[in-house]
């Protein structure tokens, strides 16, 4: 069994491992397998990327986020010049659809509007989370697939067994029209997440619940 001491240095180290995470602003505690990280980052990308590189460590089942994000003073920028950033990037990257848009408040970036797919959703928060004087980014673009979610619980069952880094033995998928819930257990952050992006990637899925728990 893992000690809490033991998860912390390893934690610790993952912080120091990432080159884009300023470990030395970050303090790292252990409840029972769950992380809490607190500090203070000069962006959201690096509270992002820290909050990422703990949950890739073995052992850790969630992390609680109390970093905060103190912009140096030349990037904190206008509400409007990051809303024109946004809109520039969102435009550029031909796998986002036109349907998403970006509101911004007091440096708090929003996406709304709709996707056909979860990966144009994921890639629209990917290309605003770095840029300069964002303090936050809440993604609520809606999933509206275009396709019927016709037989959508074989072709996750499916996907589930094609990945190698994923154990499908003890997941059960269960469907209702177009969303999905999952159920059961997984070892580890990253198989958790691979196993929901592969619900994801079936046709006309519109939602998908999350509800594997991790044990080792």
């Amino acid at each position: 069994m893992t000690t809490a001491e033991t998860l912390q240095n390893d934690v610790e180290q993952e912080l120091r491992w990432d080159p884009s995470v300023s470990a030395e602003k970050i303090g790292v505690s252990v409840n029972k397998g769950v992380v809490e990280l607190d500090g203070h980052v000069g962006s959201f990308y690096e509270k992002w990327a820290a909050e990422r590189a703990a949950l890739r460590v073995l052992n850790v089942t969630s992390v609680a986020s109390e970093i905060v994000v103190d912009l140096p003073f030349d990037c904190i920028r206008t509400d409007e010049d990051i809303a024109l950033a946004a809109s520039n990037h969102l435009t550029w990257n031909f796998q986002v659809p036109n349907t998403i848009k970006a509101t911004v408040n007091k440096g708090w970036l929003t996406l709304t509007g709709a996707a056909e797919w979860h990966y144009q959703k994921e890639e629209a928060e990917r290309v605003v989370r770095s840029l300069n004087g964002v303090r936050g980014v809440s993604n609520e673009v809606e999933l509206k697939p275009k396709v019927s979610a016709l037989g959508v619980k074989i072709k996750i069952e499916n996907a589930l067994k094609r990945d190698a880094q994923i154990d499908s033995n003890n997941i059960t998928v269960e469907t209702v029209g177009s969303d999905v819930t999952l159920r059961g257990r997984v070892h580890s952050w990253h198989e958790r997440r691979d196993a929901e992006y592969a619900a994801f990637g079936a046709p006309g899925v519109a939602s998908v619940e999350n509800l594997l728990t991790i044990s080792y």
